[in-house]
This record gives structure tokens, C-alpha cells and sequence, in this order.
């Protein structure tokens, strides 16, 4: 099963998952720092002072990229290693850490992706209010200008956040990520500010990156009754509205969705005039991470009231209790072709956490991964031949990393990481993942 003959193979990482460092060379604090040294917040009391140490080992994970024969790298800019105090002066050795790292991507044939936002904000912006803030928008386009002017001569390939969704509902409505807050309005007016930091930010990457190709990445995946039962339907459009329409909507020039806002009895009075045009700035690629679907069943009436349920998870699952259900991908994908029309959709994210182990002869196989990862490429590719514009593959993660409220319990890498000596090991399916790149295909 051979893939368009420009498709791009790449893998993804984050900053805080696996930078360490996280108090050197005048690096600020940001809210997984304060969240994760916050006991009880984290499993096992896990932070990311150390991670994988990627801020010091750098040049050795990108032989590993080498030996994978990765095109491409999506990684994260760590905002408060750049602006500590979230605006303001720049912190020259943050820069100067991700300007190396880009130039020797570059010099190792491997394209950059460098996503400004994965979930670091700055702990001092947090003080003054957050995302739930109208004014954390400024700070984020002085850190956007910072960056892009530094790398725009070099970088073409631009996303502006990563997982809205998550940041705004479960940081701030949920509490399980940082800053650990259960408050809907809050999280409302904070995806609201996600969003418009995202379309104030397009225009200034563009300026300082003339050849820049900008999008943004979305956690998406299919809401499906669990019945025909009108209760499951409701629900159904109420999980695909809070998780994909809240976001792709207002993207696409349509503003939020009139049912969600209903549902919601917000007054939305954060949104002001000419913010949702901001938002709806053009942009070249919608990044899609996804892991599973979202089976609706209502819980609004009693389980023996509703109707027999017509679809059920399957036993299939990964460590992280996730539903391996790869039809999903073909389905949201195809769903964004025929709803939207996002000149170009990436994959910026798909895998999954098995409990690996190193062998008495120091491999790490992991068949569950790599079938994971070939099923779900065989549905990306069978998206592509009906017509969806899917341009590349990031598979998640490089490295196993931090995995946010988990610690390190979960490992979702290409690339096994003994965190008590820092040895990188790669896995069965980062070979079998190096095999489909070189041949541009699956078997």
C-alpha cells in the first residue's frame, strides 16, 4: 500500500515531556512545572525537572531520528524559556537552544514543525489570570513575533497550538492538567482566548516566515450513539460539539456552534467585536491528532429506560484504557473532507502506550504499537484515495516522555528511555516505522 510520493513521515514530541532543564540557562516557570511539583497532581509524584533530558541530549536523539529515516520533526518551543516572564525580555540561551536544534534538523535532512503551544504557559501569566484572561493575548503574540522572527528564516512549517481543547476544558474545567481548575466559564473564555491568540498569531508568523505554511492542531475524534434513542443523540451532538465543533467552527469562519452555546448558558461575554473574524485567519494546514472515538451514551436518564445499545467498545485497548478503533481516523478524516475545506490536513498525532519492556538481549519489541500504527495508516491512506488532502504522518511519540497527569507510567515512544541512566533504545516498531518510510508504504 504505497502513499503519495510527497507524503511526509515525521514524529512528534512536546517541550515540557521531554526537555528537562526545566530551571536552567534562565528558563521561567510554567504551569506543568508549579502543577507537577504540586503533590498529588501528578502520579507517583512525577515532574518534569529531568523528562528525557532532551535539552542536553539533543544531538543523540537526532542520530535517532537519522536512524529512522524520520523527513520530519514536530516539536514544541517551551514559552517560558523564552520569555520567562511570559513577555518582555527574551531569554537569549532559549533561543539559542532552539535555533541549534532547528540547524541541525536542517543539516540532518529533517524538516521542522514547530508548534509554539503545547500546554506550557508561563506560571507568571497564570498569576495574572491565564487563558480564562483576555489579556494573556498580547503576551502571546510578543512570543510568537520573538520566535518567528528568530527561526522564520529557517523554519517553514508553523502550528500555533496544540489541543485547544485540552488546554481550555481539561486545564480549566476538569482540573486533571494545569493549572487544575473546575470552572466552565473559565474554560470557555479560555478556549475562546486559545483561539484568538491563534488567529493574532498567523499574520506575525507570516510576516517574519515569507515561505511559512501556518495551521493549528486539534485533538478530534467521532461521536457515535451508543442507540437510536433520542438521549444518545443529544449526547452524540453534544460530545462532537464540545470536542470538535467548539474548535473546527469558529476555525473555519463559522463562529461557535448556536446549539453548544445554548447548551452552555454562557453568556460568551468575553467575545468581542471582530474576534471571530481574527479567528477564522486563513490558514494552509489543520493538524489533526487522534486516538480514539467517543461513544455517546446519555447518562441523563436511567440505563434501563434507554434503548438497548447498538454499538459497544471493543475489548481492544490501550494502557491508557483507549479503545484501539482505527476506523475512527478514516471517518473523522473523511468527515473533514466533505465539511470543511482545509486546503491541507496532517496527522500530527496518532499512537499508543503499551507497557514496554527491555529483553534479556536489551531490545524492546512492541507488535501491539507497531499494529496499531499500520492499521491506522492503512485507514490514512484509504482517506487519501477517496480525495482527503492528508499530506503527512507524526507519529506520537518520538520518545517515551512525561506523560502529563500519569507521570511516567505511560510510554507511548518510538524509542524506549531508561529514565534512571537516560539510554535510548529503539523499539521494534521504530525500525518496522523506518522500513514504511523508506519505502513510502505499508505492506
Amino acid at each position: 500500500m504505497s502513499f503519495p510520493k510527497d507524503f511526509l513521515w515525521g514524529a512528534a514530541t512536546a517541550s515540557y515531556q521531554i526537555e528537562g532543564a526545566w530551571n536552567e540557562d534562565g528558563k521561567g516557570e510554567s504551569i506543568w512545572d508549579r502543577f507537577s511539583h504540586t503533590p498529588g497532581k501528578v502520579d507517583n509524584g512525577d515532574t518534569g525537572d529531568v523528562a528525557c533530558d532532551h535539552y542536553h541530549r539533543w544531538q543523540e536523539d537526532i542520530v535517532l531520528m537519522k536512524d529512522i529515516s524520520l523527513q520530519a520533526y514536530r516539536f514544541s518551543i517551551s514559552w517560558p524559556r523564552v520569555l520567562p516572564s511570559g513577555h518582555g525580555e527574551i531569554n537569549q540561551k532559549g533561543i539559542d537552544f532552539y535555533s541549534q536544534l532547528v540547524d541541525a534538523l536542517l543539516e540532518a535532512g529533517i524538516e521542522p514543525y514547530v508548534t509554539l503551544y503545547h500546554w506550557d504557559l508561563p506560571q507568571v501569566l497564570q498569576d495574572e489570570g491565564g487563558w480564562p484572561a483576555r489579556n494573556v493575548v498580547e503576551p502571546f503574540c510578543q512570543y510568537t513575533q520573538a520566535v518567528s522572527k528568530a527561526l522564520g528564516d529557517r523554519v517553514n512549517n508553523w502550528i500555533t497550538f496544540n489541543e485547544p481543547f485540552v488546554s481550555a476544558f481539561i486545564g480549566y474545567e476538569e482540573g486533571r492538567h494545569a493549572p487544575g481548575h473546575t470552572d466552565l466559564h473559565e474554560a470557555l473564555a479560555a478556549s475562546h482566548h486559545l483561539l484568538l491568540s491563534h488567529g493574532q498569531a498567523v499574520p506575525i508568523i507570516r510576516n517574519n516566515s515569507p515561505d511559512a505554511q501556518v495551521g493549528i492542531t486539534l485533538n478530534l475524534h467521532p461521536a457515535m450513539a451508543a442507540s437510536d434513542s433520542e438521549a444518545d443523540k443529544a449526547t452524540e451532538a453534544f460530545d462532537d460539539g464540545r470536542i470538535n465543533r467548539w474548535f473546527l467552527d469558529p476555525i473555519a469562519g463559522r463562529g461557535y456552534p448556536q446549539d453548544m452555546v445554548d447548551i452552555y448558558g454562557d453568556g460568551m461575554g468575553f467575545v468581542q467585536a471582530g474576534d471571530l473574524d481574527q479567528i477564522a485567519a486563513p490558514i494552509d494546514f489543520l493538524g489533526m491528532n487522534y486516538y480514539m472515538r467517543q461513544i455517546s451514551r446519555s447518562t441523563d436518564i436511567p440505563e434501563e429506560e434507554n434503548a438497548p445499545r447498538k454499538i459497544y467498545r471493543r475489548d481492544e485497548t490501550t494502557e491508557m484504557g483507549w479503545e484501539v478503533y482505527p476506523e475512527g481516523i478514516y471517518d473523522m478524516l473523511l468527515r473533514l473532507g466533505s465539511d470543511y475545506d482545509f486546503l491541507a490536513i496532517y496527522i500530527t498525532e496518532n499512537g499508543a502506550a503499551f507497557p514496554d519492556k527491555v529483553n534479556y538481549d536489551g531490545q524492546v519489541e512492541d507488535p501491539q504499537r507497531l499494529s496499531y500504527i499500520k492499521c491506522h495508516l492503512a485507514m490514512v491512506l484509504k482517506a487519501i484515495q477517496e480525495g482527503v488532502p492528508v499530506q503527512g504522518y507524526f507519529a506520537w511519540s518520538l520518545l517515551d516522555n512525561f506523560e502529563w497527569a500519569y507521570g511516567y507510567a505511560k510510554r507511548f515512544g518510538l524509542i524506549y528511555v531508561d529514565y534512571e541512566t537516560q539510554q535510548r533504545i529503539l523499539k521494534t516498531s521504530a525500525k518496522w516505522y523506518g522500513q514504511v518510510i523508506r519505502a513510502n508504504g505499508i505492506e
